[in-house]
């Protein structure tokens, strides 16, 4: 591989770092308080309001079932108007933010399913109000869950990331497109596929790390 090549693996390396981190930090930011929501309003929820938990859960499963690379060309025009341009890492951020948070809220549900409703109930019986619940109780109870389903997201936003170079976003993908596959250069396309491999199982290996250390300090 040439210095020219290879100087591009490493800006290609940061952008896919940089779409992954900070897609990711807004799927968490706004996909978690959607899975408190949905199990909060849901029957028999802290918060039981069913038309809301219908709502949530129309909107959540419309967006995801929605295929990414055609989420991608639809949000074009609410790209251009957030970021100024439809090209870019920056302008990637917000389809991949907007179809991970959805993907998360569901997985965060899932995690704060399975918190023990007895805790809940306890927690009620002691005279702790919503808010209490879900910080002292929801959220801690089911952090474990909640920190895989984050790693698997970060995942999903590898691969996803790498799809939205298709369209000039930027990134490894981006570079396997235009010069592994466009250009022949089969040596950038197995480095990017090897990087590939390294973000994803480091990001795997650090989360379960994370998971098992919560789970040791829950029990």
């Amino acid at each position: 591989m040439s210095p020219i090549l290879f100087e591009l693996l490493l800006r290609s390396i940061w952008e896919t770092v940089l779409m992954t981190a900070a897609s990711g930090l807004i799927s968490l930011v706004f996909g978690l308080p959607l899975g408190l929501a949905l199990i909060a309003t849901e029957r028999g929820g802290i918060a039981e309001s069913l038309w809301v938990n219908r709502v949530l859960g129309a909107v959540i499963n419309g967006f995801r079932s929605v295929p990414f690379i055609i989420l991608l060309v639809a949000l074009i025009p609410v790209t251009r108007l957030i970021v100024g341009t439809s090209i870019g890492t920056w302008a990637a951020i917000v389809p991949l933010s907007i179809a991970a948070t959805p993907y998360y809220a569901r997985i965060a549900e899932v995690s704060l399913r399975e918190v023990d409703h007895g805790l809940i109930e306890a927690a009620r019986a002691m005279g702790g109000n919503r808010w209490t619940i879900i910080r002292e109780v929801l959220v801690p109870e089911a952090l474990p869950g909640i920190v895989a389903g984050f790693t698997v997201t970060l995942v999903t936003l590898i691969g996803a990331s790498a799809m939205a170079g298709a369209i000039g976003a930027g990134g490894l993908g981006d570079l396997a497109i235009r010069y592994g596959y466009q250009r022949f250069e089969t040596s950038v396309m197995i480095a990017v596929v090897i990087v590939l491999i390294i973000l994803v199982c480091g990001i795997q290996w650090a989360g379960d790390r994370l998971v098992a250390r919560l789970d040791r300090r829950g029990r």
